[in-house]
């Protein structure tokens, strides 16, 4: 007994990778996942590498994810990867206060995001 199995909800020649509770605001994580999307996995690993970003490591990470989920789940050639999407949502908001001026107070709010990068890969044109 049991579930029955779940239909795959990307195309056959796709592969994903998702990390919940990045620590950034989605406004700058977005910053970087523009500079990724449509680009190749090899030149978009090298602008992850090279970035002054702090987010872009853990970015890199869920791009190294996505690959492997490529090769090792779905039998994709890694040469022809693209970063076919990579889409940033919110998560939940920590709100802190801190003590102003004539006994008011200023609302802090700490930002969380999630992360989904799709792979796809191209078929070569001879």
């Amino acid at each position: 007994m049991g579930k029955p199995k779940r239909e795959r909800t990307l195309a056959d020649n796709e592969a994903r990778a998702m990390t919940r509770m990045l620590r950034v605001s989605p406004r700058k994580l977005n910053l970087v996942a523009a500079a990724i999307r449509g680009k190749k996995v090899g030149s978009a690993i090298a602008d992850l590498t090279f970035s002054r970003k702090r987010i872009a490591q853990d970015v890199k990470k869920t791009l190294m994810s996505a690959v492997a989920n490529a090769e090792n789940n779905h039998d994709l050639d890694i040469d022809n990867l693209v970063v076919a999407e990579a889409h940033v949502g919110k998560a939940f908001v920590i709100k802190r206060f801190q003590a102003r001026a004539r006994g008011r107070v200023g609302r802090i709010e700490k930002p969380f995001s999630n992360l989904t990068i799709v792979v796809r890969e191209l078929e070569e044109t001879a």
